[in-house]
């Protein structure tokens, strides 16, 4: 099944790249690498605003990291010139999860984005990834997660 079917088949729609928030790019591409900037939670298009282990829970959190990743493939596609069957892998996802000092399950709240990438992707979706607890992410966002993918 073609990446575009599966996509279908699971009711997503791309959304168009974001502007960028600050002086920088939303993707670079490097040999067949590319990365992408790190794209903040959005919610009804609003920042998704929250703290896990305040005012969150991990499955909301996991909810946010899951619409991070439905970002995240557009502007993958942009950089594929319209093509996600030309990603070859997706190779790393790096998370960001806003989140109170004593709270322990930012690995889990980035599940929301690696199960949507593999669901997607099959064994071309699976990647390394590292999933870290913040302060404070910009706007006050609840999850920023980065991606790097191989294509052709």
């Amino acid at each position: 099944m073609s990446i575009a079917a599966k996509l279908q088949q699971l009711g997503i729609t791309l959304p168009p790249v974001s502007t960028p928030a600050a002086a920088y790019v939303p993707f670079v591409r490097s040999g067949r690498l590319v990365f992408l900037s790190g794209h903040i939670a959005r919610k009804e298009g609003k920042v998704w605003t929250g703290k896990l282990g305040a005012n969150m829970d991990t499955a909301e959190g996991a909810e946010a990291a899951r619409a991070v990743a439905i970002d995240l493939m557009g502007t993958l596609q942009a950089a594929c010139e319209g093509d996600l069957g030309r990603v070859r892998r997706i190779v790393k996802v790096m998370s960001l999860v806003n989140s109170t000092l004593d709270y322990t399950e930012q690995h889990l709240v980035t599940n929301g984005c690696s199960e949507l990438l593999g669901e997607v992707f099959g064994d071309a979706g699976k990647h390394a990834r590292s999933a870290f607890g913040v302060a404070q992410i910009p706007l006050g966002a609840c999850v920023e997660i980065e991606l790097v993918a191989e294509i052709d």
